[in-house]
């Protein structure tokens, strides 16, 4: 049995993996359960999945689970991260929203476990010192995003010299079809429905941008070592073909599924072994067709963004992803339009200090200014 600390348990990567773990209970148990704040929802983890030890980021909140459970293991605020690296831990599941989810990851890899990874912001961001805590410490990452992981099982039809390309597959968001003039009208109520996946708050915003698909290109880049060339894009409205790999001799391997990130969660968690999976299988009989799109990056400048700042390395990458987390938190509370979250991001990328990221302290140094130049863009309207 493989004992498990979910991270961010109370997220919809976490609700899923425990899923995942409530379906298969000789497969899996849960060690430890790591939480921001979301007190009720934590609370019926707890009494169900009976962790050893609980980690809570928010203090108050932390205070509040360790009177509901007296005498429990409650840990909390940054000696969280910690728990990532327990010798009781086999595998560690990242799902961490955003960049802060770099800390877990780090914290595993040193320690030399399994991460079954959602968290991609890390690698986007910190991925020199991501590498170097796995080279140090031995541990590895298995990727949890569908399109990841999709490219990963792929990948396993052949030799990685032999690949011509990795192919990922965007569902395009809910307005891929809208007219450019009704953009700047997108509220967030709107942006936060996905048409196909069940996700969080951030990532779902960003998949009506298309900033998360470029930031799935930069993962793809670390996780499989591969250029900015070697990596493209097709939109997918279906979300049947999650990603797709082609090799020299001009054959491309796919991997198909429902959309339901369970199949990952448990590939990550089960590799190299395939079991039984709570999501649905897949009735081709009942697909209508399969349909593929070159993006429209005039109307979604995210993805070329994304390549400049692959391309561009160092701090560029972290003016994306930070100044992109900086963006939408405006357009929630609707200091921003729609169409202005490119045009913030872009702000922050020209502006930022180009440097090499070779230690925390630079890393957070640059986080923190991307942020702020984000928050200083100021709207022309």
């Amino acid at each position: 049995m493989k004992r498990a600390a979910v991270f961010g348990s109370t997220g919809s990567i976490g609700k899923q993996t425990l899923s995942v773990c409530r379906e298969h209970p000789d497969e899996f148990s849960v060690y430890a359960l790591v939480f921001g704040h979301n007190i009720e929802e934590g609370t019926d983890q707890i009494l169900e999945f009976d962790p050893a030890v609980i980690g809570v980021y928010d203090e108050a909140c932390a205070k509040e689970i360790g009177a509901r459970f007296p005498g429990r293991n409650v840990v909390s605020g940054s000696a969280v991260n910690e728990l990532a690296a327990l010798p009781e831990v086999d595998t560690v599941v990242n799902g961490v929203s955003g960049f802060s989810g770099t800390f877990p990851l780090i914290k595993a890899l040193d320690a030399g476990k399994t991460v079954a990874l959602a968290n991609k912001e890390s690698v986007v961001c910190a991925g020199g010192l991501v590498r170097a805590a796995m080279q140090k410490g031995g541990g590895k990452i298995l990727p949890v995003d569908s399109e990841q992981s999709a490219v990963f099982q792929a990948l396993s039809a052949g030799r990685r010299e032999d690949v011509r390309s990795i192919i990922l597959t965007a569902s395009g968001g809910s307005f891929r079809s809208l007219p450019y003039e009704e953009l700047e009208k997108v509220t967030p109520e709107m942006a936060m429905k996905h048409p196909n996946w069940s996700m969080g708050r951030k990532i779902t915003i960003d998949s009506s941008t298309l900033f998360n698909k470029g930031l799935e290109v930069m993962e793809a880049a670390f996780l499989f070592d591969a250029s900015a060339d070697e990596i493209k894009v097709l939109v997918h409205p279906q979300s049947i073909v999650h990603s797709m790999v082609e090799y020299k001799d001009n054959s491309i391997i796919a991997q198909l599924s429902v959309p339901d990130m369970r199949l990952a969660i448990q590939y990550a968690m089960t590799y190299p072994e395939r079991i039984d999976c709570p999501a649905k299988q897949l009735d081709l009989t009942m697909l209508s067709g399969l349909t593929f799109e070159e993006p429209d990056t005039v109307r979604f400048p995210a993805l070329p963004m994304a390549y400049e700042a692959l391309k561009a390395g160092g701090s560029l990458p972290v003016a994306y992803n930070s100044g992109n987390e900086a963006a939408v938190e405006r357009f929630i509370k609707g200091e921003l339009l729609f169409t202005e979250i490119p045009e913030c991001v872009a702000y922050a990328m020209e502006r930022i200090e180009r440097v090499d990221i070779n230690d925390m302290e630079t890393l957070l140094h640059c986080d923190k200014e991307a942020r702020r130049m984000a928050y200083e863009f100021a709207v022309k309207r």
